[in-house]
């Protein structure tokens, strides 16, 4: 943290930017983002846009899985079908390399016939022989959906009296049974939340009007929402799911990002209400419910046992336990009742975990490369490493479950990539480990010559920061560097199907790094960069950029950085109290104003994250990292590209066109400006979208770092 950069209060002269659909703020996102598009036209920009776009729509790509039962579901945008195919295929053609698919939803087409140019959202599916799901579609990418039941066997919309629907809504559903839902939603007699979110979890049955449906829970207007879903595989201790297995109904309120309260009841079909009973976990805990198990993950140290006790159980942050769920409602639980089965250390901890049908699978991140793990529950959680295929020596690899289905078996498809690794697809099973590749992805950059490797820059207080760095072996010249930070989220390698092409291929060094706030080394790594430590997450990457230059791989000028969402507010930090450490930034839909934020789209709910800026004492430390208060006129900084969607109904288009009319105003600084109409907080709509901003973005940083 700069300590000089401690802004005095002002008249924010741009507030009329935050009228999101006021049309003087339109027409001045039109114009700047005209004016952004005609500075970089170019046959360059144009060449490299299609090159883009056959990556994208490439036909010999991966169809990633999502496996039920013998069905193989799937997701497919192309060039006839820019907003994409939702299809099924069954597992024996897809596992036989010739997947028939059945298009089950055309969304271009549905979106001609009503004239809404829908994107999807997802589908929840039925219990299991309805043979129905709900599909969720946004009218502009945004993260309000509509909601409408869906014959899969038929392939179309129900549409008779009783079908469930939803208008347009931040919202989500899950089934109980096939004539009741779960429906977390602020229409009829719903409500909304501070931060934009359901504020009640209601039970749907059909052909009842919504405005009817049982009340479970409310939420209190301060609370980050509410959120539901159920479990199908039965309470009873044993995992075995043949039979009738009763549903546990799950609704979760959440006080924070981070602090939550959970909810569980039993549930069968015809049954009249549901009589909900709160887990005794700690509110800082993720915990997901199958069977009769609870799983239970910390983000803080929990200490189990009597207040006196003069020896507790204690168990750190990160810590994997499993419980009975019998046991771990109503009271506080008995520190016998929870078994400790995945305790992290200084190198590893867990990311996330799966369900098979006789097994749980742990992806835990070793020095941030992946690992699987299965545990086995009937013999004391006994843990065997899973074979995760396709070995590449020469790239550093990401595994990541793609699909399991615990009704079934115990096959976990995976997905295998690395920097330069295009991804391959592999079944693994948990039970018997024996990997078997189904599918590869052709490349789409010639990476012949380039090699990953992995460094640690040391940060202000002393900390080890890792970071990949992808390149050729010895190379110098501009670096891209790109980070995020925060809300626990680890960046690990990934397929370069556009930074490949678009940078590595023409001799760019690229560097993904692991900075404090992120989930690179679990809670406690996130933790030391929350609100007033929040300067941590800046000085590691700073530290990165210059270790850099300390170890001759660059200089601060050929240095650009990219950032989205809390990574957007991560590199407007470094163009604001770093400027002279970088060349060039691309900020993507980022938070900027972080004194407005909590008033602007569903800021409010990321407060635990940041801190109040209505508060006093709180505000105090956040304007030491809001970006759009740290413009200091006179002061040189480096071009800027800013980007960001209208329709971002997350973090919203305000903060970006505040940022750059604050820069165009207070500086002499060269700053592009880019607003899409659709996208929401993904910030593009379609492939073509995602190419167009993509070539954009390669001709700044080839423009503003001289390449």
């Amino acid at each position: 943290m700069n300590p000089e950069a401690t802004p005095a209060p002002d008249t924010d002269e741009n507030l009329w930017l935050e009228e999101i659909h006021a049309p003087e703020a339109l027409a001045w996102a039109a114009s700047e983002s005209a004016r952004t598009d005609e500075h970089f036209a170019s046959p360059a920009r144009t060449a490299l846009t299609e090159r883009l776009l056959t990556v994208l729509d490439d036909p010999e790509r991966l169809a990633l899985p999502s496996r039920r039962g013998a069905w193989i579901y799937n997701f497919w945008r192309d060039a006839d079908h820019p907003r994409g195919l939702w299809r099924r295929a069954t597992r024996a053609s897809y596992l036989a390399g010739d997947p028939a698919w059945q298009v089950l939803l055309d969304v271009d087409g549905l979106g001609r016939a009503e004239g809404t140019a829908y994107s999807f959202g997802g589908a929840a599916h039925g219990p299991r022989g309805s043979g129905r799901a709900l599909v969720r579609l946004s009218p502009d990418g945004g993260d309000a959906v509509i909601v409408r039941e869906f014959d899969l066997d038929e392939a179309h919309f129900v549409t008779d009296a009783s079908a469930f629907a939803l208008p347009t809504a931040k919202q989500h559903t899950a089934w109980l049974d096939a004539d009741t839902l779960l429906i977390a939603s602020p229409l009829d007699g719903g409500a909304l939340t501070a931060s934009g979110y359901p504020r009640t979890a209601r039970l749907w049955r059909r052909g009842e009007p919504l405005a009817s449906a049982q009340t479970l829970i409310e939420a209190d207007e301060s609370d980050v929402g509410v959120f539901v879903g159920v479990d199908r595989t039965g309470r009873e201790a044993d995992i075995d799911t043949s039979g009738d297995p009763e549903v546990t109904a799950i609704v979760r309120v959440g006080h924070d990002f981070w602090r939550r309260s959970t909810w569980v009841a039993p549930w069968r079909a015809g049954a009249h209400t549901v009589e909900l009973e709160r887990l005794a976990v700690p509110d800082d805990a993720e915990s997901s419910v199958h069977g009769g198990f609870v799983l239970v993950r910390p983000s803080t140290p929990w200490r189990l046992g009597p207040e006196a006790s003069v020896a507790p159980v204690i168990h750190p942050a990160g810590t994997l336990l499993a419980g009975s769920l019998a046991a771990l409602t109503g009271d506080a639980p008995e520190p016998h009742a929870l078994t400790p089965i995945f305790t992290p250390s200084e190198h590893t901890v867990l990311e996330t975990w799966a369900w098979t049908r006789t097994r749980l699978v742990l992806t835990l991140l070793d020095d941030v490369r992946t690992r699987l793990v299965a545990l086995d529950p009937q013999a004391d959680w006994a843990a065997s490493d899973l074979d995760a295929g396709a070995a590449c020596a020469a790239d550093m690899l990401t595994a990541e479950i793609v699909s399991t289905d615990a009704d079934e078996d115990d096959e976990v498809w995976v997905r295998v990539s690395g920097f330069l690794t295009p991804p391959t697809l592999i079944i693994t099973d948990a039970a018997s480990p024996a990997a078997r590749v189904i599918d590869a992805q052709p490349a789409v950059f010639e990476a012949s010559g380039l090699e990953t490797t992995q460094h640690w820059a040391i940060s202000a207080d002393g900390t080890r920061v890792p970071y990949f760095q992808v390149g050729r072996p010895g190379a110098t010249g501009a670096v891209l560097m790109n980070g995020y930070g925060g809300f626990e989220h680890a960046l690990t390698p990934e397929y370069a199907s556009i930074v490949g092409p678009a940078w590595l291929e023409s001799g760019g060094i690229y560097v993904v790094t692991g900075i404090r706030g992120g989930g690179e080394f679990g809670p406690a790594w996130h933790r030391a960069a929350l609100r007033e430590n929040r300067h941590r997450a800046y000085e590691d990457f700073v530290a990165v950029a210059r270790d850099l230059v300390a170890r001759g791989v660059t200089t601060p000028e050929q240095i650009g950085c990219h950032g989205r969402s809390n990574g957007g507010l991560l590199v407007g930090n470094m163009l604001t109290q770093f400027p002279d450490d970088f060349g060039a930034i691309v900020c993507g839909v980022p938070l900027l104003d972080m004194q407005r934020y909590t008033h602007l789209s569903a800021g409010a709910s990321w407060i635990a994250e940041y801190g109040d800026p209505d508060d006093p004492a709180d505000w105090a430390f956040i304007q030491t990292f809001s970006p759009y208060h740290l413009i200091e006129p006179g002061r040189a900084y480096p071009p800027s590209l800013i980007y960001t969607a209208t329709s971002d109904d997350r973090v919203g288009p305000v903060q970006a066109r505040k940022m750059a009319a604050r820069l165009r105003d207070r500086t002499d600084a060269s700053v592009f400006y880019l607003e899409q109409t659709e996208g929401g907080h993904a910030g593009t709509i379609d492939n073509r979208a995602v190419a167009e901003l993509h070539a954009t973005i390669y001709a700044f940083l080839t423009e503003a770092l001289g390449r």
